[in-house]
């Protein structure tokens, strides 16, 4: 199956790319650059997916950013984020594609709402405002998905939402980098440089459940040829969360980081908690195998490697 994988210089992309080769072989994964398939107008993208005889897509492309980041820019990430998922999922339904996997996220639930959140809890509530834009281009783009596969059923759209993820192969240091990669730049830097203390944003007791991308990636692959088989939204997750400031005693303590931690209760920290279940995933073969002690470590690892002289 040939299948375009956007974003693949991502975070995740960039797991697909790694593990595709060992745990889908008969797969092939098409990655352009933005330069080669620039993600503007689904002529374009419709236009590409024929020429290459595409029969699949994973759309994982998005602009992506922390809690700063996001309530700096809200119109980029609503407006540019609208416009790429369109341009790929119309692009998609325009070139006949009839298998399409588009990435959603947790922030498409409402804040402060029932724990575990299941998949009908979308739109039953307010948003968190501090993600606003972003959880809307999402919403939007799976919204979009159920449309055209229930007006069309030979296609096969469906919506995946992780938790939050993280991997050895995030931006560390960057302002596109997620949660567990900015601790562990800070941990890291904070032990190599002496520093006697780590500051955290917020009280750190908000809540955040995270997935390891190599969990993840193996069970797109293997869901891709039988898409028709899953319910439109899909959560997957470890089914359990920890509070920031126990991920950062985790880094710590694998990073033998013997500092302590000071708090700005004036930065903002977003949900307070947004565990979801992930029952319908493990009913369809999901199953997050690595400890997440065991992923930290890889993925302190891997910055260190990266940052190594």
């Amino acid at each position: 199956m040939r299948v375009l994988l956007t974003g693949g210089s991502g975070m995740l992309g960039s797991a697909f790319r790694r593990l595709a080769p060992n745990v889908a072989s008969d797969i092939k994964l098409l990655c352009p650059t933005r330069h080669e398939l620039p993600l503007e107008g689904a002529k374009t993208v419709s236009d590409w997916l024929v020429s290459n005889k595409v029969e699949a897509v994973i759309h994982a492309a998005a602009r992506v950013g922390g809690i700063q980041e996001n309530i700096n820019h809200p119109v980029d990430f609503l407006v540019e984020n609208m416009r790429m998922n369109d341009a790929v999922i119309m692009g998609a339904h325009g070139a006949g594609i009839e298998r399409l996997i588009f990435l959603g996220s947790s922030c498409m639930y409402p804040r402060d709402y029932r724990q575990p959140l299941e998949e009908n809890d979308v739109l039953a509530a307010p948003l968190e405002p501090t993600n606003e834009g972003y959880a809307l281009s999402k919403i939007t783009a799976s919204r979009l998905c159920d449309y055209i596969s229930g007006s069309h059923p030979q296609r096969n759209y469906r919506t995946f939402i992780p938790c939050n993820l993280f991997g050895t192969e995030d931006h560390f240091g960057s302002v596109a980098s997620h949660l567990i990669a900015a601790i562990v730049t800070k941990v890291i830097n904070a032990r190599d440089s002496g520093a006697d203390t780590v500051e955290i944003w917020g009280s750190g007791n908000a809540r955040r459940e995270f997935l390891f991308t190599d969990d993840l990636v193996p069970f797109m692959l293997d869901t891709l040829c039988r898409l028709e088989n899953l319910p439109g939204l899909l959560n997957i997750g470890y089914d359990s969360d920890h509070s920031v400031n126990e991920y950062y005693q985790m880094v710590a303590d694998l990073a033998g980081y013997n500092g302590k931690f000071t708090h700005d209760t004036s930065k903002p920290e977003g949900m307070m908690r947004k565990c979801m279940t992930s029952a319908r995933a493990k009913s369809l073969g999901f199953d997050a195998k690595t400890d997440i002690r065991q992923a930290l470590t890889q993925v302190i690892a891997a910055y260190e490697k990266q940052r190594a002289p």
